[in-house]
């Protein structure tokens, strides 16, 4: 349905939908390239989209996620690039980590003033993400060192001591910007499913999202669970900052606004219903589209119009669970019409013989 609205919208508007199309996915999987791409992509959007689900899980929505990833990314370019001369055993698990941290602290910001103040996150986190913006332009241009700068709010390139990319991977994607990232973020899937569905600490998060008030009186920390879940959140988009940076750009520059990892991460774990299997699907789903939009543009479909092309489809993704909602709706009342008319046809004892049922 979603491609369907689509080239409905590029026919009201005078352009070829099959044409259009065709570019999309051959722009997508024109060669191992842009598999490669699609995949490089994918990556960031994992970790967004998982910090989402849990923070999610927990009953908050995070819509801090792009600034925590810009944290990520800024803080292990800057470690990357203090350590020129360590052993990459050293910058790498080094830079990681601090990039991490730095996202769960920017999480921890909000989740500490909704568990004590009660305030609320998607505030607090909305105006953190221009703060933490501005912060990383002011860092970038004045508190970074001059040796390590290429030009004013530019940093040097990473050396091969901190980059997540590596030789056989460049080579099997044809010389796309691949890199181990995506293996970091299969493996955190599997993490994030193992903490959540097999911990203590994920039954809390759980129970904490469904029923705070219940979860207090069954001897469980709410407050601590907030701020946990938080954590864990800001810590998993401080990873996709970090696969951005020292994965695919391998350098920071100064942004102009929020990251759209953030923002393209809350679409993916809402698609995906905040499963793994679902966010790695969707997240390769939103990759195909994004990446294979771009060649729309060469046939002439305006950008535009391949972003609310992109957007329809989504939309009909994520109505699924409209469509479910109501069929199951209309399934139950067709149950309880049949069980109604069943016992309404039922004998009673007075109309059986010896009165025997």
């Amino acid at each position: 349905m979603g491609f369907v609205l689509g080239a409905i919208i590029m026919l009201i508007f005078g352009y070829e939908p099959i044409t259009g199309y065709q570019a999309m996915f051959q722009t997508a999987f024109r060669n191992s390239k842009s598999i490669g791409e699609i995949f490089v992509m994918a990556a960031p959007l994992i970790f967004t989209a998982l910090g989402f689900s849990v923070a999610n899980s927990a009953g908050f929505f995070n819509i801090g996620l792009s600034g925590q990833a810009l944290c990520g990314w800024v803080v292990s370019i800057w470690v990357a690039l203090s350590m020129p001369d360590a052993s990459k055993w050293v910058v790498l698990p080094v830079a990681v980590i601090a990039g991490a941290v730095a996202g769960a602290i920017a999480a921890a910001i909000p989740g500490v003033l909704r568990a004590f103040f009660g305030t609320s996150e998607v505030i607090v986190t909305i105006m953190l993400n221009y703060v933490l913006l501005y912060a990383s332009t002011h860092i970038v241009n004045n508190v970074m060192s001059p040796s390590i700068m290429n030009n004013k709010g530019v940093t040097k390139p990473i050396g091969v001591n901190g980059s997540l990319r590596v030789e056989w991977l460049t080579k099997l994607s044809d010389g796309s910007r691949l890199s181990t990232g995506i293996f970091l973020a299969l493996i955190f899937l599997v993490l994030v499913w193992f903490l959540m569905k097999r911990t203590a600490l994920g039954y809390e998060i759980r129970s904490v999202g469904l029923n705070p008030f219940a979860s207090e009186y069954a001897g469980m920390s709410s407050k601590r669970t907030i701020i946990t879940s938080m954590i864990i959140s800001g810590g998993l988009a401080g990873l996709g900052g970090v696969v951005q940076g020292l994965g695919t750009f391998q350098y920071f520059f100064v942004q102009g606004t929020s990251l759209s990892i953030g923002f393209d991460g809350m679409a993916v774990s809402l698609l995906g219903a905040g499963s793994s299997v679902g966010i790695l699907l969707s997240a390769i789903l939103f990759s195909i589209l994004k990446l294979g939009g771009q060649g729309m543009q060469f046939v002439g479909i305006p950008p535009e119009l391949v972003d609310v092309v992109i957007a329809s489809i989504i939309f009909f993704v994520g109505i699924s669970y409209l469509i479910r909602f109501i069929l199951a709706k209309t399934s139950g009342n067709k149950k309880e019409v049949s069980v109604v008319e069943k016992i309404e046809s039922k004998p009673s004892d007075n109309d059986q013989e010896g009165g025997v049922l």
